[in-house]
């Protein structure tokens, strides 16, 4: 099993909700248009639009690596406008585990899967 999930939780800081659906739209653009290895990413918003879930699936540990070196600044401006943090589920690549390192995510590998 190759494929790479990802779930990043958002609880917005004061005032930064639109910053983060206009640096959000960018991202959508930017995967859309350059990404390769991306199966899935969709961002969700709680009914009062205070936090956000974003769902994200990968081809692989490539895949993954490829989307955060195409998010670049517009990524980590992202991850200004809230509290993050989130899982990784999979099998990821020792290149793949060393980018996340200092990331606000657990690592889940599998156990069973079908």
């Amino acid at each position: 099993m190759t494929e790479i999930q990802g779930i990043a939780r958002f609880k917005f800081h004061k005032g930064k909700l639109e910053e983060f659906k206009r640096l959000s739209a960018q991202c959508m653009e930017t995967v859309r248009a350059k990404d390769t290895g991306t199966l899935q990413y969709e961002i969700y918003f709680n009914d009062d639009q205070s936090e956000a879930i974003v769902l994200e699936r990968y081809k692989n540990s490539k895949g993954l690596i490829e989307h955060l070196a195409h998010l670049g600044d517009t990524g980590e401006a992202v991850l200004a406008t809230a509290s993050v943090s989130g899982e990784i589920l999979g099998e990821p690549s020792a290149e793949l585990r060393a980018k996340l390192a200092d990331a606000p995510v657990r690592l889940f590998t599998t156990f069973l899967s079908m």
